[in-house]
């Protein structure tokens, strides 16, 4: 619809939506606070005067729908509200960063910066990935929360007003507020505008999807108010009898949550178990709103039949974002299944204002709270470096929207990790160092492997040793972000350790056969072989990928008139040259694994997505046509996995040099004392072996045995073998079998 308006129209509105803002603040605001946020408008006018949205409205009315957003939706202060004001003045306008702090003081300047690098980050179109844009944008949480609820207010507003962009703008917008926004309002506890962005997420990615199922709402709405009476008119004389003052409400879940559904379960609407919720909620009667909560959990249960295992009680522990709730499902009239939640008039503040009311109601109180702890979890994670900007958003995102569960430590503290957490999380959970250091964990008094998953109640001893060290494995199976960057900087540590040895070991070899170790000929020895950097190199001679016979053959190719002729014109073709003092890590994957024990299977790509190396991928066992790989995003992903999970296979792809082979060696010999300890000791130096297992028996003076234990190549493997042969007593150590 075209917009027509005299400026006298528009002024009347302005000022209308002005005082809508000042009636509609969750805050009290004084006579001070008024006045700064007056001040702050009366800029932001005067700033965007000559500025109009795309539907043709002046441009102060973005600013003023943002700051209500702020105002009353999540509920923030009298700064925030002047923060959002101002929030594109020094994007858009002549106004700088000084500017504000002139006129405002340094804590709305800080908030102003924050937005306005966040607004250009996102403007950055030749930014190499848009996750490297989310990963600096998530730094600016270190500064101030603020900021970045602040800048969900604004991409909330951005999301209803879309209409009049063009189709492809719209689509990566919503998009991008599906991948990141949406994620972080449910973590900060904004449940209500992480509902609606979802939603208005879903309305431009599918639109006939979204518009499907809101018909389908629509069109049962009269039903569902029907059947609300009948529940509140069945519940009314229990909660009467106790003077209970409550309110009951009645919702259908979000659009996007019952697509999702659809889609996970791959189910129809009508088909969708819970699609509907009732909401109770309450005046406490008493001190304690907890104990009036159990109360209507029995007066709603002596009327309608629950199921026990759908009981979720985020009132003896509340989520991490601060929610507390009472969760329960029940058989409710016409043998429907209805969910209902239990909250007190505090508890629904909390949930639909997130940070705002969980500071409120925690004054005076400790600050050792849900949030204040994953704020301070969260600037850990992005003090961690992740090698790659794209799986650390992925990390990052998984533990925003992750379920969590409630786990014990041996002095019976609590702690809250995701849902399928494991031991070795717990692990990173207590101390980066005491999860580079687990070697195992006693869960519920029994000994478990690092990859056991947790369940809520489980009490977990972790197990540490000195001599332990992470290895690649270890992220196959850990699932929070923590743990995965530092498991990631462990091993690039290990790997600069092991490139470090290389780099010595190549120079004494290059000495020997009379060659010099400079530039040039590291230059020739990586393209020799194929790699990408000088930390390649360096790697797989550390690391005995790289061995003797094939320097040799190096050689023999270098002294070789024919070949260097060719060489010679590879160089000159060559754009760039690696130094010696590169330590990026190549992504070499030649090679694609299936199952936990990585076995090399024949396989064809699939044609609908063509997976190439480096993919993320599964493969899919098909009657007549062997294994077929699939990405994981391949639009036939959810298909099959839904309806053939038992033909799914996991699959990854390794750089083969890098890979671990598993390897059982029989020992045999005197029996001395200290024996057994001197073979453990022997392999945990040697860097990358790890042990499986260890069998020893002694038998009146003489011992023999079976190691079982992971190499990465033969010359690891030689090595090991030589160091073991020269301990004292041992007579024997052969290679058996590769399993």
């Amino acid at each position: 619809m075209r917009y027509t308006a005299t400026i006298e129209e528009e002024n009347k509105e302005i000022t209308k939506r002005y005082k809508d803002l000042l009636k509609g603040t969750y805050e009290v605001l004084s006579k001070t606070d008024k006045d700064l946020i007056r001040k702050a408008f009366d800029i932001a006018l005067d700033a965007h005067s000559n500025q109009r949205r795309k539907t043709g409205e002046p441009y102060i009315f973005h600013p003023i729908a943002v700051a209500k957003i702020v105002a009353n939706e999540i509920g923030l202060d009298a700064t925030s509200i002047a923060s959002a004001l101002l929030h594109d003045v020094v994007e858009d306008t002549t106004y700088t960063i000084d500017d504000m702090e002139h006129l405002f003081g340094k804590p709305i300047a800080k908030i102003v910066k924050g937005l306005t690098k966040i607004s250009r980050l996102n403007k950055e179109q030749d930014a190499s990935i848009q996750a490297e844009n989310f990963r600096k944008m998530l730094l600016t949480l270190n500064d101030d929360v603020r900021v970045i609820l602040i800048k969900i207010a604004d991409r909330l507003h951005n999301m209803q007003t879309m209409d009049a962009m063009p189709v492809d703008k719209q689509v990566k917008i919503a998009s991008e507020t599906l991948y990141i926004y949406a994620p972080l309002a449910h973590r900060l506890g904004l449940y209500n505008i992480k509902i609606e962005l979802e939603d208005l997420g879903l309305k431009y990615t599918e639109p006939e999807s979204y518009n499907s199922i809101l018909n389908k709402i629509t069109e049962s709405k009269v039903d569902q108010q029907n059947y609300l009476k009948r529940f509140e008119n069945t519940l009314k004389s229990g909660l009467d009898q106790e003077n209970f003052d409550y309110e009951i409400k009645g919702r259908f879940k979000s659009i996007y949550s019952i697509r999702k559904k659809m889609i996970t379960q791959n189910v129809t609407f009508n088909e969708v178990y819970d699609k509907f919720a009732i909401r109770i909620i309450y005046k406490p009667n008493s001190n304690d709103d907890k104990f009036d909560a159990w109360k209507i959990y029995t007066i709603v249960t002596d009327y309608f039949k629950p199921n026990p295992s759908r009981l979720r009680d985020w009132i003896s522990q509340p989520k991490s974002t601060g929610y507390e709730a009472l969760h329960i499902t029940v058989v409710g009239p016409d043998s429907q299944w209805v969910e209902v939640q239990i909250r007190s008039s505090r508890m629904n503040e909390i949930a639909e204002k997130g940070y705002a009311a969980h500071f409120k109601y925690k004054q005076g109180e400790s600050k050792d709270d849900g949030l204040e702890s994953w704020l301070n979890k969260l600037k850990e994670t992005l003090e961690t470096q992740s090698l790659n900007a794209v799986d650390f958003v992925e990390n990052f995102k998984l533990n925003l929207y992750s379920k969590e569960i409630y786990v014990f430590t041996p002095k019976g503290d609590l702690k809250s990790l995701p849902k399928d957490a494991t031991a070795l999380d717990f692990a990173f959970s207590i101390h980066t160092d005491v999860g580079l250091k687990c070697r195992g964990a006693k869960v519920n008094g029994k000994l478990m492997p690092l990859s056991h998953q947790l369940k809520s109640g489980d009490q977990i001893e972790v197990i540490t040793t000195t001599t332990n060290k992470p290895n690649s494995r270890w992220l196959d199976f850990v699932i929070t972000a923590r743990a995965k960057g530092k498991i990631r900087a462990a091993l690039k540590e290990e790997e600069k350790l092991i490139s470090e040895e290389g780099k010595a070991i190549l120079m004494r070899k290059l000495r020997h056969l009379k060659i010099s170790f400079n530039e040039k000929t590291i230059n020739e020895l990586v393209n020799y072989f194929k790699l990408r950097t000088s930390f390649d190199l360096f790697f797989r001679i550390g690391n005995g990928a790289i061995d003797n016979s094939q320097l040799k053959s190096f050689v023999s190719m270098r002294n070789s008139k024919i070949l260097n002729f060719f060489k010679a014109k590879l160089r000159r073709n060559t754009v760039s040259k690696e130094v010696l003092n590169i330590e990026e890590v190549s992504h070499k994957y030649d090679s694609l694994v299936f199952g936990k024990e990585e076995q090399k299977l024949d396989y064809k790509s699939s044609k609908c997505c063509n997976p190439i190396s480096g993919d993320k991928v599964f493969g899919f066992v098909t009657i007549n046509d062997g294994i077929k790989v699939h990405k994981k995003n391949c639009s036939n992903a959810i298909s099959l996995q839904s309806n053939y999970a038992y033909r799914i296979m996991s699959a990854k792809w390794i750089d083969s040099t890098k890979q671990d082979f598993k390897v059982i060696l029989e020992i045999g010999g005197v029996d001395n004392q200290g024996m057994a300890n001197d073979v453990t000791r022997i392999i945990s130096n040697n860097m990358g072996v790890f042990i499986h297992s260890i069998n020893i028996k002694g038998n009146e003076g003489v011992f023999d045995g079976k190691i079982s234990i992971s190499v990465k190549n033969s010359s690891q493997l030689n090595r090991l073998i030589k160091n073991l042969q020269k301990i004292e007593g041992i007579k024997k150590v052969e290679r058996v079998n590769t399993l």
